[in-house]
């Protein structure tokens, strides 16, 4: 018997996904780390190093899951090589009305309009404070994904972006700066040239030691994706994140399509496709998200020039294994 699909899962799935996601954290919360250690075993050490961290294997929690920084040790203990959480935004903010999130078990996706819920940058920073002082941080690197508050101007990214910066900079061991939310209204037209110049630059001026990445969305165009690739190089960027959710809806059946961004196996293609482009174009660090499903649905992304891989989505639907199951298939390359 596989302990999450045919546990687990079925149980979770019983209950609207907001309300599963709550419900998953508290369980993670409560369960100490050797139990969940010994439920699902651990996966084998395949270390990579990328701008400075060192990665004790290439798949990680991508931002979403996490949100607040609640269950660092948690993600450890399940057999993650690092986990990324938010997005976090400078002003604590409720998020879209729910319902905001969906499941598309036929097709293995979901869409959400969270639209960044979280308790803000300060809030998030006195939990993580608490959690170093504990003892309990984990041994695994931690990104912190950050975005714009909803009520910021789009002018004043910048300073917002850079709000947050500060108060989690003592914590992150890598910091995204997250452009490309479609539930968040004006936020991906902070990935113009300009626009993202501006934030990376602000953000660099306060520290330009931690590493720094920007997470792209697959809508973009082939031209301005090589465009991301060319400001990576000239900002200096560590690295790149490939990719948020999409707006193409096309894979959701008829009649019941939702607002927000789809992840998931629809995803795939397009998600590689934007990575290939990207490789070709720098030779930076780039992080694969979106529909890593499978050991083969990893192995493409490796193939396709992905130095880490992220997973949110596949693990929803397929539990710890998915873990053991990509880090079997890869091959470890250089580091960078």
């Amino acid at each position: 018997m596989n302990l999450y699909s045919d546990l687990l899962r079925p149980c979770l799935f019983r209950f609207e996904p907001e309300t599963a996601h709550h419900l998953a954290l508290t369980g993670l919360r409560l369960t100490p780390a050797p139990i969940l250690r010994a439920m699902f075993g651990a996966p084998a050490e395949k270390p990579v190093r990328l701008f400075g961290v060192t990665f004790p294997n290439p798949v990680g929690l991508a931002a979403g899951m996490d949100k607040n920084a609640e269950v660092l040790g948690a993600w450890e203990a399940l057999g993650f090589g690092f986990v990324e959480a938010g997005t976090i935004t400078a002003r604590a903010q409720p998020g879209n009305d729910k319902p905001r999130c969906f499941r598309f078990p036929p097709q293995q996706a979901l869409i959400n309009r969270m639209g960044f819920n979280n308790p803000g940058a300060e809030a998030v920073a006195r939990t993580l404070a608490e959690l170093k002082s504990s003892g309990r941080w984990p041994k695994i690197p931690v990104g912190m994904n950050i975005g714009k508050s909803k009520v910021t101007a789009l002018e004043d990214a910048p300073s917002d972006y850079a709000a947050s910066f500060r108060q989690l900079l003592p914590f992150g061991d890598y910091f995204v700066i997250n452009v490309s939310s479609p539930n968040t209204p004006g936020l991906r037209q902070l990935q113009d040239r300009d626009s993202l110049a501006a934030i990376v630059r602000t953000l660099k001026a306060i520290d330009s030691k931690k590493p720094l990445l920007v997470k792209i969305a697959p809508d973009l165009s082939d031209d301005a994706v090589k465009d991301m690739a060319s400001l990576a190089e000239s900002e200096k960027l560590d690295g790149l994140i490939a990719t948020n959710t999409t707006l193409d809806h096309s894979s959701v059946p008829a009649g019941h399509d939702q607002t927000g961004g789809l992840s998931g196996a629809p995803l795939r293609s397009r998600s590689t496709e934007v990575l290939r482009i990207l490789r070709a174009h720098t030779a930076l660090p780039i992080i694969a998200s979106g529909g890593v499903m499978s050991a083969e649905s990893a192995r493409e992304k490796l193939e396709a020039g992905a130095s880490l891989v992220q997973i949110y989505t596949g693990f929803i639907y397929r539990g710890p294994g998915l873990i053991r199951e990509i880090v079997g298939v890869w091959e470890v390359s250089k580091s960078v």
